[in-house]
């Protein structure tokens, strides 16, 4: 392709047009990044008709609005409607699988986190699942799954303290980590410990093997009817009574129906300053960096213990704290981010599936591929969080397979909608340069530094002030590079 000069009008043009692609200021870009699977510039355009990153934050956080296109996704997926009962009565009939039940919820959050507007709901839901860890598909908790989900979406922005609660006395939870066979007469320890060790207070707060076992006692009661009914109910005859003590909680714990005992308790770990300085270190890391300040955690769990244990006002301590604004680029994403991200980015446009080749059911595969599959972590304290899981040399080649054959609209391709390659471009004529410009400003909500122009014209062995006359200059495998190349880079492969 011959190097020819931009001419001045030309170049008049294309400024106009990429000025009307909506991009943010750094600073407001780094708070939609991080409290949102990927920013867009309908997302900018929002933010900016709030008044701002913190008034766009400060709705999110208190304001629970309908979301359109993102509520109608469930319709997708009829048999995560079923009660508990129901979905084990069609597993066993051979009617609709438990693993495939548990696919459906997968394909279902991975629909909602591109396609919800309330992406800071969407992300603290995220969060929460992650730290009380129940893993999808598992063998025992499965029917009771989908429920547990929609339990920790209703406390997701609320208070710690209620969460906690409704967590640990969960079915899913209980059967995932054995308190719903755990008796007075057969405890099991299980739940007991993880509540310290992952769910509170830590695994370093000194508690003794004395007082995993009183934790485990004071958790006894919740049942589930396991491979038979998995009908869930509180069983007096089933929880021990007797004093208990755990952390420097005791009670008497002398009544039969235990409820108000074991509230009590999980609102004391809830309270714990030891466990506010886990829940504020974990937000630290997710939303800051792999290796936050003690100061940051400090006035995370400050505000995490003044609060009550209020979501909202926790994440505001974090985000008016220097050490976020300073953290610019800091967290790499997770591959399973990654490809939510990628696809916000791209602006596909689903629909109902109706093949397994479709993309809405897809989008799991390729997360499976990429070595994410949402929930689908074997062990009880969720998926990590920090870069040097997620950085090898196998994710970073996978995630750049993914970015080829989504950006070049390539695989999953049925049931969707991509945009067209020349719809990215410009105003033309243009130089090279302003043509990767213009497409970063849409696919990343930014401008393109020189040093992303740099990376794009290498990839395509075209100079940065090549003029472009017409698309036909930029055929669809050239555009399918471009995007790819930018999806590559840390620009967005980082938020």
């Amino acid at each position: 392709m011959p190097t020819l000069a931009v001419s001045a009008m030309d170049a008049v043009a294309d400024a106009a047009s990429r000025a009307a692609v909506p991009t943010a200021h750094p600073a407001d870009r780094h708070l939609l990044s991080r409290f949102s699977y990927g920013v867009t510039p309908a997302m900018v355009t929002d933010m900016r008709a709030t008044g701002g990153s913190m008034p766009w934050l400060n709705r999110q956080l208190t304001t629970s609005r309908r979301d359109g296109f993102a509520d109608s996704l469930l319709d997708w997926f009829p048999n995560m409607a079923y009660s508990p009962q129901v979905l084990w009565q069609r597993h066993q009939s051979g009617t609709y699988l438990g693993w495939m039940v548990m696919a459906d919820l997968a394909r279902w959050t991975l629909l909602r986190r591109i396609y919800s507007n309330n992406q800071v709901h969407e992300v603290m839901t995220d969060f929460w699942s992650n730290l009380l860890h129940v893993s999808a598909p598992a063998d025992k908790p499965w029917p009771w799954r989908i429920r547990y989900d929609a339990m920790i979406r209703r406390h997701a922005l609320g208070r710690f303290d209620d969460l906690l609660a409704a967590a640990i006395t969960h079915p899913a939870m209980g059967c995932y980590l054995d308190n719903a066979e755990s008796t007075k007469t057969q405890p099991n320890e299980n739940l007991g410990r993880e509540l310290l060790e992952l769910h509170t207070v830590g695994v370093d707060a000194g508690y003794t093997e004395d007082e995993v076992k009183q934790s485990a006692l004071l958790l006894t009661g919740y049942r589930v009817d396991i491979r038979r009914t998995w009908n869930a109910w509180y069983s007096n005859t089933d929880h021990y009574t007797g004093r208990l003590s755990v952390m420097g909680f005791t009670d008497a714990n002398s009544y039969p129906d235990g409820r108000v005992t074991t509230r009590r308790y999980l609102n004391y770990l809830a309270h714990h300053p030891l466990t506010a300085r886990r829940i504020a270190r974990r937000l630290c890391v997710h939303f800051v960096s792999d290796d936050p300040s003690a100061a940051l955690v400090t006035a995370v769990a400050d505000a995490y213990s003044a609060s009550g244990t209020d979501i909202a006002s926790t994440l505001r301590a974090l985000v008016q704290h220097p050490e976020f604004a300073a953290s610019v680029g800091a967290k790499v994403r997770t591959p399973s981010e990654d490809a939510v991200a990628t696809y916000r980015a791209l602006g596909v446009q689903a629909s109902r599936p109706t093949s397994d080749y479709s993309f809405a059911n897809a989008i799991l595969y390729q997360t499976q591929a990429m070595g994410q599959r949402p929930f689908d972590w074997p062990r009880p304290d969720g998926f990590p969080d920090v870069a040097e899981c997620w950085t090898g040399v196998s994710r970073v080649l996978n995630s750049f397979q993914t970015h080829f054959l989504q950006g070049g609209s390539h695989y999953p391709d049925q049931q969707v909608v991509f945009r067209t390659p020349a719809s990215w471009l410009p105003k033309l004529p243009a130089s090279f340069g302003d043509v990767v410009d213009h497409v970063s400003r849409q696919l990343l909500a930014r401008p393109a530094n020189n040093t992303l122009t740099a990376a794009v014209s290498t990839r395509l062995g075209i100079a940065a002030n090549t003029r472009i006359g017409s698309a036909a200059d930029l055929p669809d495998w050239r555009m399918a590079r471009i995007l790819s190349s930018l999806l590559d880079t840390p620009a967005h492969m980082t938020r």
